[in-house]
Parts: C-alpha cells; sequence; structure tokens
C-alpha cells in the first residue's frame, strides 16, 4: 500500500476562504502602498547565507537556530530567507541604486523559519513589507506607519489593533543605554536563562528580546532607554509622534518595544491586537540605519516594516471579512452541436471581463446540478444556432436574452 503523502509540518495547503483572505491581504496591501508611492521588489527566495548572518547577526535565534541552510552543488551556502529586509538591502547595493535614494519598496511573499508552528505561525509562512532607503527624516517614520496603518484599516481589521511605538535613541543614546542594561543584567547574571547569560557580554540589548519566563521578569525592571536619550534622539522621537498625529494614526507609547541588532536606531513600533488570543504582533517595523552598510554599501537610513500575512488573514476571518466566493455564469450548451456556440458565448463573457466556467460533460440536467454546486449566477443556456437563455439561478427565472445583455448581466471578477 502507498503511503499517503502530507504537507510537511509546519506548511499548509491554502485553498477556498483561506486562499481568498491570503489573495485579498496581497492585494490590498498592494494596492495601498501603490498609492504612498511604493514600487514592489521581487528577491529572491534563497540568497547566500551571508546576508541573512550579517542582516540577523550571527548570534540571534533566527541565525542560529532557526534558518534553512543547505549546501548545494557548487558547495556554496544558501539559506531560505527567513525574512526580506536583508534582502532587499542586499538588492539595493547589488543593483547600484545607492545613488538614486530614496527607493521605496513594497514586497510580498514567503519566508521560512524553523520554528514550533502554532496559530497563525507556519514553517513557510508569508510577509507584506515596506521600506524606504535613503531618508533620515522623521517624516520617512511616521508616513511608513502610516502606510501600515492604513493598509490595516483597508482589511476591515483596525478594531482592536492598537500601534505601540518606542524609540532606539541614536549611537551615543545606545551606548549609554548599553552600559547601564550591562551593569543591571551582571547583577542578576545567576538569574538569567542560559541563553541570556551569553547574549549579557555580547550584546544585552538581545536580553529584552527574551522568551524566557525568569528573563521577562527581570526585564520588567530593567531601565529603559527613554533616560538614556540624547537631545538629539529625543527631537526625532518627538517629530515622529508630532507627524503620526497628523496622519491620524492613533499611538500608545510602550518604553519596553526593543530591537536588539546593533543597526537600528530610533523608532521602534509594533501594531499589536489580542483577537487572535495573547497580545501578538500583527506588523512590526523600525528604523535601521546600519543594514545597508553591512551590505558592503555607503552608510544609508532606512525605516520599514514587515506584517505576517497568516495574522492578517485570521484577523480577516474573526472579523467575518472573508471574500465571497465568485460566482461565475455557467455555460452550458443545450446539445452536443451546440459547443462550438456555447465556447464562443464563454469567451465573449470572458472577453468583456466576465465571470465564465463550462461544464465539459453530461446531460443538461447534470450540468445544471454542477452550476448550482458550483454556486454560479447564472446558467447561460446555448442553442446551436448561438441563441441563449439566462436561468437566474437565485430566483429560477429564466428568459432568451441577447449575448451583450448577458455580457452586461454576468459578475466581473472583484480584487481587493
Amino acid at each position: 500500500m502507498s503511503t499517503r503523502l502530507q504537507p510537511i509540518r509546519g506548511t499548509r495547503d491554502l485553498i477556498g476562504a483561506d486562499a481568498r483572505r491570503h489573495q485579498a491581504v496581497a492585494e490590498v496591501a498592494r494596492r495601498i502602498a501603490a498609492l504612498y508611492g511604493f514600487e514592489e521588489w521581487i528577491t529572491p527566495i534563497f540568497e547566500d547565507t551571508r546576508v541573512f548572518a550579517r542582516g540577523l547577526g550571527e548570534t540571534s535565534d533566527v541565525v542560529a537556530k532557526e534558518m534553512y541552510t543547505f549546501t548545494d552543488r557548487g558547495g556554496d551556502s544558501l539559506t531560505l530567507r527567513p525574512e526580506n529586509t536583508a534582502g532587499v538591502c542586499r538588492a539595493l547595493v547589488s543593483n547600484g541604486l545607492t545613488q538614486n535614494l530614496p527607493q521605496k519598496v513594497f514586497y510580498a511573499g514567503p519566508m521560512f523559519r524553523y520554528e514550533r508552528p502554532q496559530k497563525g505561525r507556519y514553517r513557510q509562512f508569508h510577509q507584506i513589507g515596506v521600506e524606504v532607503l535613503g531618508a533620515a527624516e522623521p517624516l520617512a517614520d511616521a508616513e511608513v506607519i502610516a502606510c501600515g496603518w492604513r493598509i490595516i484599516q483597508a482589511l476591515g481589521i483596525a478594531d482592536g489593533v492598537v500601534l505601540e511605538i518606542n524609540t532606539l535613541g541614536d549611537a551615543e543614546s545606545r551606548e549609554a543605554y548599553r552600559a547601564a542594561l550591562l551593569s543591571y543584567f551582571t547583577a542578576h547574571e545567576a538569574a538569567l536563562s542560559p541563553d541570556s547569560r551569553v547574549r549579557l557580554h555580547r550584546n544585552p540589548l538581545r536580553i529584552l528580546d527574551s522568551k524566557d519566563a525568569g528573563d521577562r521578569r527581570l526585564v520588567a525592571e530593567a531601565p529603559l532607554i527613554t533616560d538614556f536619550l540624547t537631545p538629539a534622539a529625543r527631537a526625532h522621537y518627538e517629530a515622529v509622534l508630532r507627524h503620526l498625529a497628523v496622519f491620524g494614526v492613533p499611538v500608545r507609547e510602550n518604553p519596553r518595544i526593543v530591537r536588539g541588532l546593533d543597526y537600528y536606531s530610533h523608532t521602534a513600533f509594533e501594531f499589536v491586537t489580542d483577537r487572535l488570543g495573547a497580545q501578538g504582533t500583527v506588523m512590526g517595523g523600525g528604523r535601521y540605519n546600519g543594514l545597508v552598510e553591512e551590505m558592503g554599501g555607503p552608510p544609508t537610513p532606512a525605516v520599514g516594516w514587515a506584517a505576517g500575512m497568516e495574522r492578517l488573514a485570521l484577523l480577516m476571518e474573526a472579523a467575518g471579512r472573508t471574500p465571497p466566493a465568485p460566482r461565475p455564469v455557467a455555460v452550458i450548451p443545450r446539445e452536443e452541436a451546440a459547443e462550438a456556440a456555447a465556447i464562443a458565448a464563454a469567451e465573449a463573457l470572458r472577453g468583456a471581463g466576465r465571470l465564465a466556467v463550462m461544464e465539459y460533460r453530461g446531460s443538461l440536467k447534470r450540468r445544471m446540478e454542477r452550476a448550482d454546486r458550483l454556486q454560479a449566477r447564472a446558467a447561460l443556456l446555448v442553442a446551436a444556432d448561438g441563441s441563449c437563455e439566462w436561468k437566474d439561478l437565485d430566483t429560477g427565472e429564466q428568459r432568451p436574452i441577447a449575448l451583450a445583455e448577458a455580457i452586461a448581466l454576468a459578475p466581473a471578477p472583484t480584487t481587493g
């Protein structure tokens, strides 16, 4: 007996309503991002491993524990992308675009991480994201956030979603903060998790990202970066908040939002919700002024965010925002001799941008039954001479109809 094949653990098939929600997230995000001037970049799904080792840091959990890395037949180390910001920055440099700034980038696609699968989190997952490369101004931070908020609103899931924001300060602020954290966590080193004891002397800011329950208790009492901001860093943060007020984005300040990587600076933010159970992040990002330089480019300020499409789709489902299944017109020949005329009618509908499906076999009755199961809006019954009848499958009304009128009545595809 042959083994029944199943999807690999941590992956899933997107079919029916799942696929429609997934598609809506991408289409809505792509449309809103375009209104803000973002152009879509499509980067490879796998990259030289160094792109992510540099981009995420050799000691990060993603690099150390979660990446799908393999050696190809040429002996090169390649990695399925665990996120796309590093790939976008690599693309900026390798395509010679650092002299043509700013660049405003949108992306959508699959990412891969080997982690424990759970609701809304998979080993193959999908993200949308935007990046502004080459703009240091606080207005860029605020506009990136506003674009994300408009996408959330356009998806119909803004209820219960809150923007939380913090600042990571400039290099001087972070150095003073790093010293304070090192002093604080060294005094509690015995209570730290093994991973955080390793992080302590390499980069104590990484401890702030720890998910360990004991570490979280210590983090709750740790110093706050807002106490170590330089005047310039504080001015940048206050300008971002002022711009967000003008954009009409509601804000909740959260001094515990951090980013452990050295190239992050200034703004850090998350859109969070408790509508998926425990509070979870549905969109997050910040300013990362050092990442392009890590990719071999010149110092380039940048800011952006990424959002999990699975999380956004779950929020759509919870909010009753699942796009309806399409309701085409079923084009049915009255007899075998009418198939050519039915094909011509179906192609006329499609040529006019209307939804049309054809049933391939069976009696007229069987084909009508399949049209009902398909939840078609109507059946267009076509005779060999090209004459047509329209049967409304909601009301049961049936009448002769000209093809031009059928085209006018037939549904068009809906998009986000």
